[in-house]
């Protein structure tokens, strides 16, 4: 029996999602998720709320980036939306007013979670290598692990694991120390 072809996801597709549902689009498939668990809304916000005054804000640090909670990218063909994503202000001058951004950011963050883990590490990580997002972190809350990865020659590098109780200073933030045990809720 011949199935019949399914028809590439459409942003049509996304839109007609219910409110408490998060599309995203990768190599023509639709990609649905629920709204985030404690853990993993804690751990956005804990991470932001580290890196924000000293790396968007200037307070204690150098600033020069904008920082942003679950952005809609729109790069290399696909939708994309990462828990948390970082853009040089040279690359980007202007406070953001898009609702979505075909500008690939500088670095992304995906809080890892039971239920999407597999897809951000297997589907979405290359899209961020193909858009030439030179840094990308891992956060897992539950593991209370931080990844952090480099983009070389097209392949993530993975500079270094992190967890526990750990102080952070990690690229491409190297200025804002990242007190892991603030994240997990400790």
């Amino acid at each position: 029996m011949v199935m019949p072809a399914r028809r590439p996801a459409t942003y049509d597709d996304i839109a007609a999602l219910p409110e408490h549902e998060l599309g995203e689009i990768v190599d023509g498939e639709l990609f649905v998720s629920p709204r985030p668990a404690g853990p993993h809304a804690l751990g956005a916000m804990a991470l932001g709320a580290s890196l924000v005054p000293k790396m968007q804000f200037g307070d204690g640090g150098p600033g020069g980036w904008w920082i942003l909670s679950e952005p809609e990218l729109h790069i290399v063909e696909q939708v994309v939306v990462p828990d948390l994503a970082g853009w040089r202000h040279e690359r980007m001058p202007a406070s953001p007013r898009e609702t979505f951004f075909t500008l690939a950011p500088d670095w992304v963050c995906e809080i890892l979670s039971p239920s999407t883990s597999r897809f951000d590490r297997t589907r979405k990580l290359p899209v961020y290598a193909r858009a030439g997002i030179s840094h990308l972190w891992l956060l897992d809350p539950l593991a209370e692990t931080l990844e952090v990865y480099r983009l070389q020659s097209e392949h993530w590098v993975l500079l270094a694991t992190h967890g526990g109780d750990d102080v952070v200073n990690a690229e491409p933030f190297e200025a804002a120390a990242v007190d892991l045990k603030r994240i997990w809720g400790r």
